[in-house]
């Protein structure tokens, strides 16, 4: 039986729990499917990403490659093309530079130089985000990055559940598919604590479809659209602000490419005030692409301009309190839902 976005089941797991689980179902179910990367074999992940698969499945399929993103990629790339469908682990989305080649070039284009004739059914899956002091070669988000770049789906969780449904069509996925997990997201006991990292996670097969927003909360004064960590910033706002008797919706986008458009469209029109939150770089990203998926329809559902909530154009910093300042936590958040309703 094929679960789609109805976990009616009240099993609760974290999200690198999840994820570990979405991989475990589907390298059962295809000998296709392998997974490498740096410690991803008996360290099981530096974010437990594949914590407990080596155990089951072995070094011939949960493989420890060298510090060369280049030649793993590299070699995810050739053994897509010739059928299998391996998930390759950057350990830091900030790493992506030493390899962009095999990204970009490779893995993002041959589908498209083949006239689809040769596919690449490969994940790509990286760590990104900020908030521990690991400065500016290990913080950032740059989905907005992989985004720009034709050729591949982006996918970025936010919940248990949505880990586990949408690394299922990732694995799935005829594409390449770039699948970005949050470090504040994954429920680990040694990171900054995040309760909803924590939930109901279905049992057995469940598929969350590559392209569809959710809806976090429902509201009706101001739409706050995100993503990833961001999404749970957005629902302690809500939650604050709804002592008030301000209805904030929030609304998880969950993939970058393709973009639900449609979603935010329908939001927007509902509650006439937009505030876009991401943990992405302010200048050429998701915020503005966001803000013009309304502009470029009917600006005229917006009462008000919108608001954009964003890292600045400045390298992540080291010391906590001017990486807090940076980042688009609570603060900034409600400040910017406050500007939007005047």
């Amino acid at each position: 039986m094929t679960m789609t976005e109805s976990p009616a089941q009240t099993r609760r797991l974290n999200t690198s729990k999840a994820m570990v689980e979405a991989i475990a179902q589907e390298m059962r179910a295809n000998p296709e499917v392998f997974y490498l990367g740096e410690d991803v074999g008996k360290y099981g992940g530096i974010f437990s990403s594949t914590t407990g698969l080596l155990d089951e499945f072995g070094p011939e399929r949960i493989i420890d490659t060298p510090i060369s993103e280049t030649a793993f990629i590299g070699l995810a790339v050739g053994a897509a093309t010739e059928g299998m469908r391996p998930i390759a682990e950057l350990m830091f989305v900030d790493f992506m530079g030493v390899c962009l080649d095999q990204i970009y070039n490779h893995m993002a284009k041959i589908g498209f130089e083949s006239g689809g004739n040769v596919k690449v059914p490969m994940v790509l899956t990286a760590a990104v985000g900020g908030g521990y002091s690991d400065a500016a070669q290990h913080s950032q988000c740059l989905w907005g990055m992989f985004a720009h770049l034709p050729g591949m789906k982006v996918v970025v969780p936010s919940t248990p559940a949505d880990a586990k449904g949408l690394m299922t069509s990732a694995i799935r996925d005829d594409s390449p598919v770039v699948y970005m997990f949050h470090k504040g997201v994954m429920g680990l006991p040694w990171m900054v604590k995040n309760p909803r990292s924590i939930d109901v996670v279905p049992e057995g097969e469940y598929v969350v479809p590559i392209g569809k927003a959710a809806i976090a909360r429902e509201g009706a004064d101001v739409s706050v659209v995100t993503i990833s960590l961001s999404v749970h910033h957005a629902l302690d706002v809500a939650e604050k602000l709804a002592e008030e008797g301000i209805s904030v919706e929030v609304l998880d986008l969950r993939s970058l490419v393709p973009l639900d458009r449609e979603a935010v469209l329908t939001s927007v029109a509902k509650t006439g005030r937009l505030v876009v939150v991401d943990e992405d770089y302010h200048s050429f990203g998701m915020s503005g692409e966001v803000v013009a998926s309304v502009a470029d329809v009917d600006p005229g559902l917006l009462r008000v301009p919108a608001q954009r909530v964003a890292v600045p154009d400045v390298p992540i910093p080291y010391a906590r309190s001017l990486e807090y300042a940076a980042l688009p936590r609570q603060d900034r958040i409600e400040a910017a839902v406050r500007k939007a309703l005047g």
